[in-house]
């Protein structure tokens, strides 16, 4: 069986190579204590990846360029979720211990 890729179509596979390489490298070089704040940061910019992959995958002509969009959905909402859940963790660590006890139902 040989793939025969469209123009476009290997063009958006290597944007999506050269930016999974790209990315990587980034994150690798942040440090540990920055690492929270970018990344709740970069949920705004999680959501537009996911709107994009969400039009890419809907106005996929070939099944390569559908297979493409729905990989692009997935992983940007694992990077959402993930995000979120990071962040939620994040401002838990910044509550004082009368706040969390009282969360507990415990007396301060």
């Amino acid at each position: 069986m040989i793939l025969a890729l469209t123009f476009m179509e290997l063009f958006g596979l290597y944007l999506f190579v050269l930016a999974a390489f790209i990315g990587f490298e980034v994150i690798t070089k942040v440090p540990a204590q920055l690492h929270t704040p970018l990344m709740s940061g970069a949920n705004a910019i999680s959501g537009i990846i996911l709107i994009g992959a969400i039009i890419v995958a809907a106005n996929a002509t070939s099944t390569f360029g559908m297979i493409l969009g729905y990989i692009g959905v997935f992983l940007a909402m694992v990077n959402v979720v993930g995000g979120f859940m990071v962040t939620d963790r994040m401002l838990h660590m910044f509550k004082k211990k009368k706040e969390k006890q009282g969360a507990k139902g415990g007396d301060a």
